[in-house]
């Protein structure tokens, strides 16, 4: 016999936004059409948006009482999530992002695999769509171990258990007894919150592939570097704050660079020649051809799964490599410049904060 509304566990879906008037209709409409029929509110806290977002949201809750405007004044996700929380009324607490896409059955497949699995929070892997050129090259990257780190979310076909997730299902209880996101963390918030449900609570993270949504990279390698930058500060406080308890992937890029920094002014003011030019060339040169090969590999799942846009074909496989190479470089040095700034910020100030 099939389950009514009432025999399934609430949901209430949670929406940080700013600015997002292209995307927020699409959002809205895939939760009000999911397959799940027991989403009992849909929350949008907006961090002070200059564009059509709010009075679109406001249309929105006009037609379906469910879905309801937050105030979010400190802007920040971490604000908004916690402001939500307080608010949310459902059993489970369902982060969206809104410049994603989901499957139909995103909710009820994440209320499926959070009640077999009693993890403390679930989701799928962090796939990509792209609509412009450069956007289809940083879809490439942060899915290459050069982009990622081996993160084990960032892989389409893993099932099973790891330290964090995207976006993320949990039981809005859970939250409360960890008292939300940290409000510290500008940046990372998700990561630190994992890492917290996994010690208080001895919770466990889970990643199913049945569990879809879709997201929209950056679409120049100024927002892209500026992503990363900021990156790379929320994972400096994450790690001082959790005393380096932190997957080693989250400070390679700094530990890698900031060898490579002393190398080259090593090799500067020694008399004798230590070949840092031959090394950083050769390192770039791998990083290169990597790029070439595995946009290659990939070049079916980026026409077939990533590319999005209904008015140009899918890109010259040639000029993907190029961009992929240059979203890995941009994505490495912004996330070793800001954490390298938040800790010699942290240093001055006494305080691991943003």
């Amino acid at each position: 016999m099939e389950n009514t509304a009432s025999d399934k566990p609430t949901v209430t879906i949670a929406i940080p936004v700013l600015n997002e008037e292209k995307y927020i209709e699409d959002v809205l409409n895939s939760f009000l059409n999911s397959t799940y029929s027991n989403i009992i509110e849909i929350l949008i806290a907006d961090g002070g948006s200059i564009d059509k977002t709010v009075s679109l949201v406001t249309e929105f809750s006009k037609k379906d009482s469910r879905i309801k405007l937050i105030d979010n004044p400190e802007k920040y996700q971490s604000y908004a999530l916690n402001k939500m929380i307080d608010k949310a009324e459902g059993e489970i607490f369902l982060r969206a992002d809104s410049h994603c896409r989901y499957a139909s059955d995103y909710v009820e497949q994440c209320v499926n695999c959070i009640t077999k699995t009693n993890a403390v929070n679930v989701g799928g892997a962090q796939n990509y769509k792209a609509e412009t050129l450069i956007q289809s090259g940083i879809a490439l990257a942060v899915k290459n171990f050069f982009g990622n780190g081996g993160a084990k979310y960032m892989d389409e076909s893993f099932e099973g258990y790891a330290d964090t997730v995207f976006l993320g299902c949990f039981r809005t209880s859970d939250l409360k007894k960890v008292n939300g996101f940290s409000e510290s963390n500008r940046t990372n918030e998700d990561a630190e919150l994992n890492l917290r449900l996994r010690k208080e609570l001895n919770g466990k993270i889970y990643v199913s592939p049945s569990i879809n949504s879709w997201y929209y990279p950056r679409k120049s390698f100024v927002k892209l570097f500026t992503q990363y930058f900021r990156y790379g500060r929320g994972r400096y406080i994450t790690n001082k704050k959790h005393d380096g308890d932190i997957p080693y992937r989250s400070k390679a890029p700094f530990v890698f660079l900031s060898f490579m920094v002393l190398y080259g002014i090593l090799d500067l003011v020694l008399e004798q020649d230590m070949g840092f030019i031959y090394v950083s060339t050769a390192i770039l040169v791998l990083v290169f051809f990597e790029s070439i090969r595995f946009s290659y590999e990939k070049k079916e799942y980026l026409k077939d799964e990533v590319w999005a846009s209904e008015k140009n074909k899918s890109p010259f496989i040639l000029s993907v490599s190029l961009l992929c190479f240059l979203s890995l470089l941009t994505m490495n040095l912004a996330h070793f410049l800001g954490y390298g700034w938040q800790a010699i910020k942290s240093k001055f100030t006494k305080r691991n904060s943003w």
